[in-house]
């Protein structure tokens, strides 16, 4: 149980962009959950970490989702994302906006001071826990929670202050 709530939404988070579908996502992380339970002494900590194991078997569980679908349920998949992006580039002030925000949210990470900005990207974009965090850089799961909330604050100021977010 504690290895499912620790893991589980980055699970499904992996599981999500391989499969673009939050059902088959959810049963797909049910059942990578279900074989590493019964393969657990499968496990070898020589060769890597848990977490790693485990995303990898969500990964592998996911592509081997697709694997069995039928052709025609893959050439569906294939084809949304033209879809979509035609239908976003029918509106180009929409993209200039996004692009304008997302440069801005790299300009805003970029300001923050080295440790803040490590602490952020490990988390937003690595999917670690604090507690993991802690143990990656070597400092205490305290300075890392200062880390995030000071780095938080700065972000939502430099954003704030562009008109980016509405707090």
């Amino acid at each position: 149980m504690e290895l499912y709530d620790r893991y589980a939404g980055l699970s499904y988070a992996v599981a999500m962009r391989v499969l673009g579908d939050p059902g088959r996502a959810e049963d797909v992380v049910q059942e990578a959950f279900l074989k590493i339970w019964t393969n657990a002494a499968g496990f070898d900590p020589k060769k890597g970490s848990l977490r790693t194991w485990l995303i990898t078997a969500v990964r592998n569980r996911s592509i081997d989702y697709l694997r069995g679908r039928s052709a025609h349920e893959r050439q569906e998949l294939e084809l949304q994302p033209e879809l979509a992006s035609t239908s976003t580039h029918s509106d180009p002030w929409r993209e200039v906006s996004l692009e304008l925000e997302r440069m801005a949210v790299r300009e805003a990470v970029g300001s923050l001071p080295a440790e803040q900005r490590q602490a952020v990207q490990l988390a937003y974009f690595g999917g670690y826990s604090q507690s993991e965090i802690a143990d990656m850089t070597h400092v205490p799961l305290s300075t890392v929670k200062g880390r995030m909330r000071l780095a938080l604050e700065k972000l939502s100021s430099y954003l704030l202050g562009r008109g980016l977010v509405d707090v």
